[in-house]
Order: C-alpha cells, then structure tokens, then sequence
C-alpha cells in the first residue's frame, strides 16, 4: 500500500532533519532557574520578530492562550471573543475552570472577523454592579472555522482600537500566526503590532514536535511564566524542544515560515480539484449555503472546508481506505489542512481518492 497522506492536521508534521539535528546537539540548562540558553534564545527570537519585550515559551497553544488570560484578567472579569474560536470552542472551558472568567461570545463573519460596533456595543458598564467587568479582548488569526482566514493589519488595529480607548487589552491567538503573515505579505513585527499579547504555534504549519510561544511586554510575561508555573509547564532541560523552534524561525535555508507560502498554493491545488467534483459543495456556516458550490478562492492558508452530498462518516471511511485521513468539522463539514510533507502530487492523489470515495458513496 502506498504511504497515507495525512491531511487532518498540520500538526500531524514531523520535525525536519535540521531540527532533529538542533535538537540531538542543544545546549541545555534549567528553564524553572531560567538558565536553559536553547529556551532563551528562542524567547528572544520570538520576541524580535514580533516586536515585542520578551516571550515566554510554552507546551502547546492551549496554555499559551491560558497562561495569557490568566496575566491579563482578574477572576470574575469577562473576555470579548469570537464564539467559534478556539479559546471558546476547543479549549475544555478553561477560561472558566483555571481562570475565572466569562466570555462574552460574538458571532463571526463570513471573513473571520467579527463586526467592530457590536465588538464596542458588548463591552460592560462598570458602574452596574450586576455585570462582570470587562477586561480583554481576543481574536484569532488565521480564524479556523471560516476556513483559515488571515485578518488584517488594519482590522487589528481598529479593533485594539476600540479596546484601548476603553482601557482594555488585546489579545491574539495566533495558533497559525505565521501562515497569516505569509498570506497578507505582512510582517510578523507588523501583524502582531497592534495586540498586547500574541500567541503562535511552533507544532503546526512549522513543523516543531512540541511547542508554542507567547510574547508582549515583559510585566505581562512575567505574570504569563507565573501562571505557566501554576499550570505545571515548568519546564526543565526543554532546549532539547526550542531547539526546533529556533530552526523553524531561521532566515536560512532550514526555515519554516517561507515555504508555508507551499502550503497554501496545496490547498488552493486542492480546493479547485474539489470544486470540479459532483458531490462536492460548499461547507455552510457563518452565513454560506451547505448546499452550494464549493468557492475555491476561499482557501487562502492551509485549510480546505467543503461538505459532502454523502453520508460524512462513509464518505471518510472510504477516503482513508483509499490512504487519505481528513477529519469531520463544524456544521457537518469535513477539513483538510495541507502542510509540511504534503506536495502537489501528493494533492493530486488525494483528489483521485475523492472521486473514488464519492462514487463508492454515491
């Protein structure tokens, strides 16, 4: 049988040979005493890049959003969110188990973003006694269940806007920060410019086996490695990890971030393949028909949203019979993220495997 092409996840990537290497020779320390020089040196990257004063280096983008609501609100206090995001939908409540807070959840557009009045319009009175307070504001980017959409600079700036005149943070979950700024043809320092507080995955279109990274100022990181500490993310020798991340973040050859530019012409490769397939239609949601026809322009990362004119399940037990993995997605439609691995022949055998799948389904 030939090799399965795994398209559930880009998190599904293995590290690179340069980053197996990094990692076998890194020199290491204690990162709880602060003295692993491998996890320093990937904070201060990260820091650098997104300019900002210090970053702090975490086990997954899970704890970097926890640890950054846990710096930056009270208990008892509420933050403003997209209601599909994954601080909202994916993170097993922890805002309200560890942290304290609520979270007051906004519908998305069609785009990703969410509308600015209505972003003002949820913030709290404060003199009302009945109502939590107000206290951040998060948004993610690329925004997943739109399909990857990169927001941009300027939406970012007008919403911290709308924050900062109310005396309140911005947070970014950036989980695929990097793709965002691959597809606007941004900056990293540019696109995280106007958050207080960026988190961004190194395990996913980076292709590092463990990590995230989160940064801002350095009171704000300071409080965030407290409450990584409290979480049990202390870490000890991990440089034998940030080693990957200090390869994936390189300007050399071994660099990551350039080649996400791959990925998103794969999934653009696969979309349009899609599109031309009966039985494939638009993944519905967020204001789009389910029934319609697929629109291929919408793949603009990684990230490949469709539905089927099939039973989901049989449709995915076919494919992965046929060596393709995608996995079932919000509104009864199915993902597929293109990655590191994944090259456009590869796209090529995943569509003969659809038509295959569709027809041994129809």
């Amino acid at each position: 049988m030939p090799s399965t092409i795994d398209l559930r996840s880009d998190t599904v990537t293995h590290p690179t040979p340069a980053m197996r290497r990094a990692m076998a020779e890194a020199p290491l320390g204690d990162d709880v005493f602060g003295d692993d020089p491998t996890v320093n040196a990937l904070e201060a990257r990260a820091a650098e890049l997104l300019g900002k004063e210090a970053g702090l280096f975490v086990a997954s983008g899970t704890m970097g959003n926890l640890v950054s609501l846990m710096a930056h609100l009270p208990r008892g206090h509420e933050a403003i969110a997209g209601a599909s995001t994954h601080t909202v939908m994916d993170e097993a409540g922890g805002h309200a188990v560890v942290v304290g807070a609520t979270i007051r959840a906004l519908q998305e557009r069609l785009d990703g973003t969410l509308d600015p009045q209505a972003i003002a319009d949820a913030f709290r009175d404060p003199s009302d006694l009945h109502e939590p307070l107000t206290g951040l504001v998060v948004l993610e980017n690329t925004h997943a269940h739109t399909g990857g959409r990169p927001l941009s600079v300027a939406y970012e700036r007008e919403v911290a806007q709308i924050a900062h005149d109310r005396g309140v943070p911005l947070h970014l979950d950036g989980a695929r920060f990097w793709n965002a700024v691959v597809a606007l043809g941004t900056t990293a320092r540019e696109l995280a410019a106007p958050a207080d507080s960026v988190t961004f995955c190194l395990s996913k279109g980076l292709s590092t086996p463990i990590g995230s990274v989160v940064v801002g100022d350095a009171a704000f990181v300071a409080r965030a490695r407290r409450a990584r500490k409290l979480l049990g993310g202390g870490m000890r020798q991990v440089g034998v990890l940030a080693a990957a991340g200090l390869v994936a973040l390189s300007d050399g050859h071994d660099g990551m971030v350039a080649r996400l530019a791959d990925d998103h012409a794969n999934a653009r490769r696969l979309a349009e393949g899609l599109a031309r397939l009966d039985g494939v239609c638009s993944p519905g949601g967020l204001g789009q028909a389910g029934d319609g026809p697929l629109d291929p322009t919408r793949a603009v990362t990684n990230f490949v949203l469709f539905r089927v004119a099939r039973d989901r399940a049989a449709f995915l037990a076919a494919l992965e019979a046929r060596g393709v993995l995608m996995v079932p997605y919000a509104g009864g439609s199915i993902r597929a993220v293109t990655h590191y691995g994944v090259e456009a022949a590869d796209v090529d055998r995943v569509l003969d495997a659809v038509a295959d799948s569709l027809r041994a389904t129809a």
